[in-house]
């Protein structure tokens, strides 16, 4: 259902009216804000796609993450760090997806306290057939053309360099 007005611009209007910041803030606002709803709207669809997988994005990351590994297996910590999330929501997304036998969970053979977790081949197979689906939407952006694609690539870049992401 579309909405009759643009939310982002209305926020930034109230936040004007609200404390009155003129420059660089009320554009700073839209801009974190339209990208913060860009980023919820663009999940929702890329989970929609997954989910005949039974996969959510996060698990689908998760396999992509193991598939570029050379060996298709990393620690759990390692996976947590490169995905950047909390490391219990990496336990419980390698255990969600040991639970669908797309992942075994192995002890590090040099780290005994530490789990690896590895691709099996039906987690090869699956995450072949999702990334086929995400290209075919193109990955939830088909509205942009490539040149916008990469345009917002380099808009953000700044952003991550700044976080020491890229």
């Amino acid at each position: 259902m579309a909405l009759d007005f643009d939310p982002i611009d209305e926020a930034a209007r109230q936040w004007t009216l609200r404390w009155g910041y003129e420059s660089g803030a009320v554009p700073a606002m839209h801009a974190v804000t339209s990208l913060m709803r860009v980023q919820q709207l663009v999940l929702g669809e890329l989970d929609a796609i997954l989910k005949p997988h039974d996969l959510t994005f996060a698990r689908y990351e998760a396999l992509v993450l193991l598939t570029f590994s050379s060996r298709g297996s990393l620690p759990l910590g390692k996976m947590g760090e490169r995905l950047q999330v909390h490391p219990t929501s990496i336990t419980s997304i390698v255990q969600r997806l040991a639970g669908q036998g797309l992942v075994a969970r192995l002890r590090h053979p040099d780290d005994g306290r530490a789990v690896l977790a590895e691709i099996t081949d039906a987690g090869r197979a699956l995450v072949e057939a999702a990334t086929a689906d995400l290209v075919a939407a193109q990955f939830g952006l088909g509205s942009l053309d490539d040149e916008a694609h990469k345009t917002l690539s380099e808009l953000l870049r700044p952003v991550r360099r700044a976080a020491d992401d890229a």
